[in-house]
């Protein structure tokens, strides 16, 4: 299987410009810009690109990418899984608040945090898809959640 045309028509899917060499992608930041307060750096807040363009089953498809491809390994986990279960019966509405809460924080923590109700999340991200998150962090069936789920998957029908 050739890499490069799959890594091209990823590009593609996820509206990405492909560099040459030397080439800076736009809005790229330099570490040294990164603004610290104590300790902890802290890095500007992104705003999400809305995405009105993309058929909904591309949609999931990123996002299900995007869920699976994360800074941390626990959100790589934890979201791929909620992913896994959730994302094929989510609505257009449901699609899109979720594409905004795991792309707009700057930073995973967050996103963990908020999920496993360690700190609140802000108002923006308080909706019904947090909601379901919440509850599907708290594991009340008590599966065991040591990787990613193996993409065999997909090839199912979904439940």
């Amino acid at each position: 299987m050739a890499v490069v045309p799959v890594l091209f028509t990823l590009a593609r899917v996820r509206g990405w410009r492909v560099l040459g060499l030397g080439q800076a992608a736009p809005g790229w930041v330099p570490s040294s810009s990164v603004v610290t307060e104590g300790r902890e750096p802290v890095l500007p807040a992104v705003q999400a690109k809305e995405r009105n363009d993309e058929s909904i089953e591309i949609k999931r498809a990123r996002l299900l990418y995007e869920s699976r491809k994360r800074g941390m390994l626990e959100n790589c986990i934890l979201l791929s899984l909620f992913a896994k279960e959730h994302l094929h019966r989510m609505t257009e509405k449901q699609l899109n608040l979720y594409d905004r809460l795991i792309n707009e924080p700057s930073n995973d923590w967050d996103i963990y945090y908020w999920a496993t109700e360690a700190r609140p999340a802000p108002e923006v991200f308080e909706n019904e898809v947090m909601a379901l998150l919440r509850d599907f962090t708290k594991n009340r069936n008590r599966e065991q959640r040591l990787r990613a789920p193996d993409l065999e998957y997909l090839l199912e029908e979904p439940r």
